[in-house]
């Protein structure tokens, strides 16, 4: 009797984590800066977010982790995972990091929370002779490669399925690639790591209501820190003896095919190489991402109506953004606004932001304390804008040889006169526009800049961008970031 495979999803994970080496320097060159703008991320979200830092420390409070992983921003010690739920939501919470699209859409830095939350408690219990490590080397090396695989694996996983239209939230991606990358790191063997792999189908899933309007809250934030918290979870159950089961995917009727997609099976356009890395979008804007191009027209707009000494407010009479259906899903809302979490997913209220602020969106402007938040003549502009979905745009959006993120805007005065179309295909952020790179590396800087002094500031980016320190321990690059005058507060 033939002994029964696992299903080949889970294979085809395993063999790309363990056994398909990354030699394109874009990929490498590019997973360094990623590296660079989540830490950015999860800075800026400790230096601002009140609500956010409340949910960070110890689950249990005063609690001491002997050798766990270092928050960054503060002087937390975390057992591995609680501490990939606090760096997943700390790189997540604002909005503000790199992102991928398709049939579904996701953030794959999300998985670094896990990822460097496992490999640095693994490196300093290591150090400290608590365990022996028998995964591959602790190093900045290591770091980066586990950050190229996860993002693949998410990345490739979303751009045919689509999750969302089965009313899953996308962080379930997040959980299969973490799941997979630290299986690896904590020395999991092969079979344990399709074990662990197999755990996640089994698993129970969030669902996207609490993105949706609403029910929007801010719960949209620390999904992502959730999902690197059972990954971590999940790896460390398989390593402690629990064993996987071969087909949570196709089993008739129990399997997640049948009870949660609807009866049809994963389409993966790409093997998995180093696609995602090399075509990540970067967020320069705390926004959701089908926003940015908008954003960026409304811009353009608005050095019109200054050269024109024209006032957003009282002269524009309507504003007709064509993008694509994605956009128009996500982001198109209407009515009142709840919290921050709504207002950062709203196309209508980045728009009228932009307009009346005349500079781009930040994080305090979503917040309810914003004078933006209850501005009535904010809300007059939102009802001024018409969002049309625009075939072409969304066609252009899901063909992985273009990658579009367009969105074009008109705008009509009040005297009746239209301004011509502004239309952005590749907004700053995106990898095929020129002034990506410079941007996100001002972002980063300007991140760091909350809480480190320059000097250390350009200690870390050594640490991260010289080829030389590929070999460093993931210990020294996170002791690097500690601030003992950081996060105190507590649930």
């Amino acid at each position: 009797m033939a002994t029964q495979q696992y299903d080949q999803i889970i294979i085809d994970i395993k063999n790309y984590v363990f056994h398909i080496p990354v030699s394109s320097q874009k990929a490498w060159s590019n997973a360094r800066i990623a590296l660079l703008d989540a830490i950015g991320c999860a800075i800026e979200t400790v230096s601002k977010s009140s609500d956010c830092k409340r949910i960070f420390g110890p689950i249990v409070r005063n609690s001491i982790i002997p050798h766990g992983f270092r928050l960054p921003g503060t002087n937390y010690v975390l057992d591995p995972m609680k501490g990939a739920f606090d760096l997943g939501t700390a790189i997540r919470y604002l909005d503000h990091n790199d992102a991928i699209a398709g049939a579904d859409w996701g953030h794959p830095s999300d998985n670094l929370g896990a990822i460097l939350a496992t490999a640095d408690w693994l490196c300093r219990s290591a150090e400290a002779g608590v365990i022996s490590h028998v995964g591959p080397p602790l190093t900045m090396n290591t770091i980066l490669l586990a950050l190229i695989k996860a993002y693949e694996i998410q990345g490739c996983m979303l751009l045919r399925n689509a999750f969302n239209a089965h009313g899953l939230d996308h962080v379930i991606l997040v959980k299969l690639a973490s799941t997979a990358v630290v299986a690896w790191m904590v020395g999991l063997s092969e079979e344990q790591t399709m074990q662990a792999i197999s755990q996640v189908w089994m698993d129970g899933h969030p669902l996207r209501v609490y993105r949706q309007k609403g029910n929007t809250i801010p719960r949209k934030g620390w999904a992502a820190g959730d999902a690197c918290c059972k990954a971590v979870q999940l790896a460390l159950l398989t390593q402690a003896g629990q064993p996987g089961s071969k087909t949570p995917l196709t089993m008739p009727q129990w399997g997640f095919y049948s009870a949660s997609f609807g009866g049809s099976e994963f389409e993966l356009p790409k093997k998995y190489g180093n696609w995602v890395i090399e075509n990540i979008i970067f967020k320069v804007m705390p926004v959701e991402g089908h926003g940015l191009s908008s954003v960026e027209a409304a811009m353009v707009h608005v050095e019109t109506l200054r050269e024109r000494n024209l006032n957003a407010g009282e002269d524009i009479r309507k504003i007709v953004i064509r993008t694509n259906a994605a956009a128009d899903l996500i982001i198109n809302k209407t009515g009142p606004l709840t919290n921050a979490a709504d207002r950062d997913h709203c196309l209508q209220y980045l728009v009228g932001l932009a307009f009346l602020k005349g500079a781009l969106p930040e994080p305090e402007d979503f917040l309810d304390s914003s004078p933006w938040s209850s501005s009535t003549i904010l809300d007059g502009l939102r009802e001024k804008v018409e969002i049309v979905v625009d075939a072409k745009l969304t066609d252009e959006y899901m063909d992985l040889d273009i990658k579009s993120l367009a969105a074009g805007m008109r705008v009509e005065l009040r005297g009746g006169e239209w301004l011509d179309e502004v239309l952005i295909h590749f907004p700053i952020g995106h990898g095929k526009n020129k002034k990506t790179e410079e941007v996100v590396r001002e972002k980063f800087h300007r991140n760091m800049g909350l809480m480190f002094s320059r000097e250390e500031v350009e200690e870390t980016l050594g640490m991260v961008e010289d080829v030389g320190n590929e070999g460093r321990m993931i210990s020294g690059f996170l002791d690097l970031l500690v601030r003992n005058d950081g996060v105190s507060s507590k649930l």
